[in-house]
């Protein structure tokens, strides 16, 4: 299984619903995060507010806040090695890094994965 970790700039949530708007990003990769959660497939997140000892003990991440700066997070690490910086992963990213179908639950006949595909 591949280990996979954000490194994400200071906010006060993950889920970019505490603000005066929604960020739809924030709200696409958590509820991504939870998906694959519920398929035993972990993905670490770290806030720089909330877990700043994290961006300090990982080289790599050290190294490239020291060189680029905090405005140029998030940072994705898969497997130790930075992956994608400034944005967040793709859901096709994932689902090549994990070798997996699409994460979101769609058949081939409806759509959604909606019962007899009704909700189109």
């Amino acid at each position: 299984m591949k280990e996979i970790k954000i490194y994400e700039p200071a906010m006060c949530c993950e889920t970019g619903l505490c603000g005066v708007s929604v960020d739809p990003e924030l709200l696409r990769i958590t509820t991504l995060i939870n998906q694959l959660k519920q398929k035993n497939i972990i993905v670490k997140r770290y806030n720089l507010s909330g877990a700043p000892q994290a961006f300090v003990e990982d080289r790599e991440i050290n190294e490239y806040i020291n060189k680029y700066g905090a405005e140029n997070l998030p940072v994705t690490e898969v497997d130790g090695k930075i992956t994608v910086v400034g944005r967040y992963p793709s859901n096709e990213e994932f689902e090549t890094w994990l070798g997996m179908l699409p994460v979101a639950n769609k058949s081939k006949k409806g759509g959604c994965g909606c019962q007899g595909g009704c909700c189109q």
